[in-house]
């Protein structure tokens, strides 16, 4: 009889494991998952940083900037949208800003800008995969309600909806009240709950923003660092968009003037954050990026730098599509690469997801490719050799390889757009400053047919997905 006994519990036990097993294997495992801290500069240019050539020539060094890139892979050619929304937009989901944010016909900056709620993020994939979410600085994303970061896959967010810009509105002399134009606020939400509106965004705020991005970011990481939850902390700092008001504690520090000030100032900020990760014991498994949205700004007063490159934001012209990318992650990705192959800022979206074992979309169009294996030297190559060039709604151009084609340009003065006759075409390594495009073509006339392939691709992907429900 107790032989009977014994093989009922044993059928029990087995009962039980299998009950408990597929639960186990659907939730999403978050043991040994990376943590990810991503900071993204705005309208920051090629130049600033001393590995691309800045720092001490730019008035002040940055070391720890530079050591993400002696401790990780710098790229020399990743490539981002022409301005703000748009490249927010592709490190957000992945697609090219014109099949998001923008419709048919439409204002590119219409009250509508941004993402709508029918786009996938970067947050909700991590997010679904187990990772806590939180955002520290800019959106410039929507701000209507239901389209806020923490609408979008985070948990928790600090900092402002829109541009730093608007900081100029409340000091300025010339503000119309009555205009219905408001002031930017200071926003912190949580998710599912409504955000809310603090200080005004002045200039006074706009110089310390960026040391509250940071305290808030550590707080943040701190406190999942307990958890031992996998986390995502975004930190898209406010600098160096204009006004470039470096923090009183860093004004006239570098003897060098304003953006030399906050130059020093942001590397100190993200030596704080590289310092927390090590102190938590958490280097090894923390993937961390430094890049920026935009080139630098296309006013004069700005004295953003874009090293060798030619042009600013809002422009087809490499000083405005380059941008320094720097990633380190120890034992994963090897320390003191550098490319110069084509990424672009679509890339972010699919190889994070490969890096911590999500899911991308499948019922959608993506233009970002995975570059994991590039990243971690499994591959020579970057896993993408074109990419195409909007400026709001309209197509300028495409790269591919070391080949770029215009077919439309911009007037350097006026910013008009001037529609070419014949496509401007330019071999970027011999004329890295987009100088004289018929001095060199006319041995090359082959190119034309890889360059206008990948536009007529491009095109016809468009007709296959032409973009997001209207809103």
């Amino acid at each position: 009889m107790s032989q009977y006994i014994r093989n009922a519990k044993f059928t029990v036990f087995l009962l039980v494991l299998f009950m408990y097993v597929p639960l186990a294997l659907a939730s999403p495992k978050t043991e040994n998952k990376p943590n990810i801290v991503l900071v993204l500069m705005d309208n920051f240019g090629y130049g600033e940083v001393g590995v691309y050539g800045g720092g001490v020539l730019r008035g002040a060094p940055t070391p720890n900037i530079d050591s993400i890139a002696a401790e990780g892979f710098q790229l020399t050619n990743f490539n981002v949208e022409a301005e703000c929304t748009p490249s927010r937009t592709s490190l957000m989901t992945g697609r090219y800003g014109i099949r998001t944010r923008q419709q048919k016909n439409g204002s590119p900056r219409g009250i509508w800008y941004g993402i709508t709620k029918w786009e996938i993020t970067l947050a909700e994939m991590l997010s679904d995969n187990g990772y806590a979410t939180g955002m520290f600085g800019k959106w410039h994303l929507g701000d209507a309600e239901g389209r806020y970061p923490t609408d979008q896959g985070f948990d928790e967010w600090y900092g402002i909806p829109n541009s730093s810009d608007q900081a100029f509105w409340p000091d300025s002399t010339s503000f119309q009240k009555d205009a219905g134009v408001k002031f930017t606020h200071i926003m912190t939400a949580k998710r599912g709950q409504k955000p809310k509106q603090h200080e005004v965004y002045n200039r006074a705020k706009r110089a310390t923003i960026d040391r509250e991005i940071t305290d808030h970011a550590i707080d943040f990481i701190k406190r999942k660092a307990k958890t031992k939850q996998p986390f995502f902390a975004y930190l898209p700092y406010t600098q160096t968009h204009e006004p470039v008001d470096p923090h009183p504690d860093f004004k006239g520090k570098t003897g060098n003037g304003s953006f030399a000030d906050v130059l020093a100032q942001t590397d100190s900020y993200v030596g704080e954050l590289l310092d927390q990760i090590d102190e938590l014991g958490l280097k090894d498994n923390t993937i961390f990026i430094f890049t920026s949205d935009n080139g630098r700004e296309g006013i004069k007063r700005s004295f953003g730098f874009t090293g060798p490159w030619r042009g600013t934001m809002f422009s087809p012209y490499e000083g405005s599509l380059r941008v320094p990318f720097l990633i380190r992650w120890p034992g994963k990705i090897p320390a003191k690469q550098v490319s110069n192959d084509i990424v672009h800022m679509t890339d972010v979206f699919p190889t994070l997801a490969n890096f911590v074992g999500g899911e991308i979309p499948q019922d959608r169009i993506l233009d970002g490719v995975d570059q994991s294996d590039f990243l971690v030297a499994k591959s020579k190559k970057s896993a993408r050799d074109s990419m195409v060039i909007y400026i709001g709604n309209e197509l300028f151009g495409v790269k591919w390889r070391n080949w770029k084609m215009l077919i439309k340009e911009i007037d350097s003065k006026s910013y008009a757009v001037m529609n070419m006759a014949y496509p401007s075409i330019y071999n970027l390594l011999i004329d890295p400053k987009e100088e004289e495009p018929e001095k060199f073509y006319l041995d090359d006339t082959w190119v034309d047919t890889p360059l206008w392939k990948v536009i007529q691709d491009h095109l016809a992907s468009l007709k296959k997905e032409p973009g997001t429900p209207n809103p």
